[in-house]
């Protein structure tokens, strides 16, 4: 088959010829992007684009695949290069002149950039609720760059709308919409959360898209002491602002009580305030805890108000039929966010805002009917042109980056991640209990393990202020030990009144029991001698 092309100066493309861009089974990761790189020449010595810039791609996808892929992956090369900021500075050369580099420094500078990275990608990278590094993923990332289209119509986007509806429609499924739903992919979970909190009062008080908050009742929301930040960022943009968001005490697993719950919506009724909306947490940020979304949505249909899962990074449960249960009720919600680029690895961003109704609210409640672009006289069916229902215009097709690998892998071998990396979890819990001068916090629930080290010095002195308060100064030093030895990296905080611990995430599925074993290894060796 022979790609026709309207240029003189083009040579024909014969489409078979090229080599295949999906690996084969036992391929490595290098192979597959290293593929990536054989299409990118086949396509290039048929578009009349200059032999220089042809020749650049090339040498870049060999140090993208040396570089970003290899080293960053290869348990025995460094997670970090620490550098202060003033040194990297001097290090990356910033200034931006008015003449330009040659290609040989520009490659340079791209070795410089992933080098002075930290590597996510590392088996030994624990910091975030995302890691690894998804091969399919990844390399639907680099087509997104290289079609560069925007996801607001069919007719500029026609391959990647289809894409987003059919992965948005399977994850209605998991939820257990069995009807349907609507739904969008967006910039981060903290939009997600943000479209949510917008659809609930524009259910509740159309007028105020047109007319505004002038004449609007005083709504409030409803969130765990454990609930992400993003929901006061939303009262705060939104218009409600940050005192009308009601928090909700927890218990001690870090779950939202229903009876405090119900105790703060009549609170608030008792103020004259009218509630609006539950955000209910389905792995919290720091524990990992699932709130009892059953309890919560019977809570919301007695007194009306719009349920709102926040299961970005518990999202993923759904598709372990071990773990699902941790989701029980989420089929109530009338809205959910749910990351894939968190426990699944799709590549950074991958967000979905999924919402129960069908009925054409999120279009209604978002779309502004710009002429330019969504015009209802076109020659197809219109309703696929989706972007009316983004507070964005410019939109990337991010679904994709889950399309693939969910294609690539299915979902026994996404369930069989989820299933390790909790199995991991639990693996490093019980190290935890076993060895002298680490404490557990609780035990997982999730993929997040949260634990203290106590050095030797201070093994004897008796639990009360003296100890916590040195206890408080061991994490932050063992963290930055970590960072310049360039080890591992793991994230420590403190919560309420408790002393500085640190809080291990187990996604990648590199990981071995190697590697945890490792880690307690390492946080000893690098602590020991603290006082």
């Amino acid at each position: 088959m022979v790609l026709e092309h309207n240029h003189d100066s083009t040579k024909d493309l014969n489409l078979m010829a090229l080599p295949s861009l999906f690996p084969c089974e036992g391929q490595s990761p290098e192979t597959d992007l290293r593929n990536l790189s054989k299409f990118c020449q086949a396509v290039t010595d048929g578009l009349p684009l200059e032999e220089s810039a042809e020749r650049f791609i090339h040498e870049a996808m060999e140090v993208i695949i040396d570089e970003a892929v290899k080293k960053a992956t290869d348990v025995k090369e460094k997670v970090c290069e620490w550098q202060s900021p003033e040194q990297l500075k001097e290090l990356l050369d910033l200034e931006l002149k008015d003449g330009g580099e040659s290609d040989s420094k520009i490659l340079q500078r791209c070795k410089n950039a992933i080098r002075y990275s930290v590597k996510t990608s590392h088996p030994r990278f624990f910091n975030q609720l995302f890691a690894g590094m998804e091969p399919y993923s990844m390399v639907a990332s680099f087509i997104i760059e290289a079609v560069k289209t925007s996801l607001y119509t069919y007719e500029v986007a026609p391959v990647f709308t289809l894409m987003e509806d059919a992965v948005l429609k399977k994850m209605m499924e998991l939820i257990g919409w069995d009807e349907g739903g609507d739904g969008i992919f967006n910039p981060g979970g903290s939009m997600s959360n943000m479209y949510a909190v917008n659809l609930a009062r524009y259910r509740l008080c159309p007028n105020i898209k047109e007319v505004g908050l002038y004449d609007a009742p005083r709504l409030v929301m409803f969130t765990s002491q454990e609930g992400h930040y993003s929901i006061s960022k939303a009262a705060g943009l939104l218009g409600f602002g940050t005192k009308n968001v009601y928090v909700v005490p927890c218990d001690n697993r870090g779950k939202m009580i229903p009876l405090a719950l119900e105790e703060k919506i009549q609170l608030a009724r008792s103020e004259g305030a009218v509630p609006l909306l539950v955000n209910a947490t389905a792995g919290t940020t720091v524990f990992g805890a699932f709130d009892p979304v059953d309890k919560i949505a019977d809570i919301c249909e007695l007194h009306s108000l719009w349920l709102h899962v926040d299961a970005c990074w518990g999202g993923a449960a759904l598709l372990s039929s071990a773990h699902k249960h941790l989701l029980k009720g989420i089929h109530r919600a009338d809205s959910v966010a749910w990351n894939p680029h968190k426990m699944l690895m799709a590549s950074l961003q991958c967000s979905a805002f999924l919402v129960r109704d069908k009925m054409g609210l999120l279009q209604r409640c978002h779309s502004a009917k710009a002429s330019y672009l969504f015009q209802q006289d076109k020659f197809y069916d219109v309703s696929y042109d989706t972007g009316d229902k983004s507070v964005q215009c410019s939109r990337k097709p991010d679904a994709f980056k889950f399309w693939l690998m969910w294609k690539a892998l299915g979902s026994t071998e996404l369930e069989r991640r989820v299933d390790k990396a909790l199995a991991m979890a639990r693996y490093l819990a019980q190290e935890v209990k076993k060895r002298e001068g680490f404490r557990l916090l609780m035990e997982p629930e999730y993929a997040n393990v949260c634990f203290w080290y106590v050095p030797p010095a201070l093994r004897d002195i008796p639990d009360g202020p003296e100890l916590w308060r040195k206890l408080h100064t061991v994490a932050p030093v063992v963290k930055e030990r970590m960072m310049k030895t360039g080890s591992m990296m793991i994230g420590y905080q403190t919560h309420g009144d408790k002393p500085n611990f640190f809080r291990m995430v187990v996604i990648n599925p590199q990981v071995s029991k190697e590697d945890l074993d490792f880690v307690l290894n390492e946080i000893h060796n690098l602590g020991k001698d603290l006082r």
